[in-house]
Parts: C-alpha cells; structure tokens; sequence
C-alpha cells in the first residue's frame, strides 16, 4: 500500500490517500515464462498478437508491428504462444 500525506492549507487537516493493488503471482510467474515469445493476448477489450518484450507486476510490454502496447495485467482474460 502506497500512503500520500497532503496537508489542507484551510482547515489545517491533513488527507490520507491510500493505494492498493493486488497482484496474481502465479499470474506474474507465467507471464515471465512467455518473455521474448510471440504470443496472442486477449484482453477485455481485444486480442493482441506481437512480441511479449517485458512483464511487470501490473503491466506486459507487447511489440506489435513495431509499436509497444503496455497491457494491464488485470485486462488480461489469457495468454497463449501463437
């Protein structure tokens, strides 16, 4: 959890914004087995074949027709060498 403390110049109050963001290790570790293949990822939204360049713990790097798509991996619905 990511905590930012700001202060409230009028009423003197400080605010708390808090960030959470789960991760699917086993997820995480796939991905990382597919790196440097080509690959067809669906998304929610579309399919994306290309190269997986990089995997972090909330996004892939995928190189599809010489243009980097940063992926969420929480957008990912699966994964598969094409």
């Amino acid at each position: 959890m990511i905590n930012v403390k700001g202060g409230n110049k009028m009423s003197g109050k400080q605010t708390e914004v808090g960030l959470v963001s789960i991760v699917d290790s086993y997820l995480y570790q796939r991905l990382h087995g597919f790196r440097g293949k080509w690959v067809v990822i669906n998304t929610t939204k579309n399919p994306l074949q290309g190269l997986l360049h990089s995997v972090s713990p909330d996004h892939v790097v995928i190189e599809v027709s010489d243009t980097p798509f940063y992926v969420r991996i929480q957008e990912i619905v699966w994964i598969t060498e094409a």
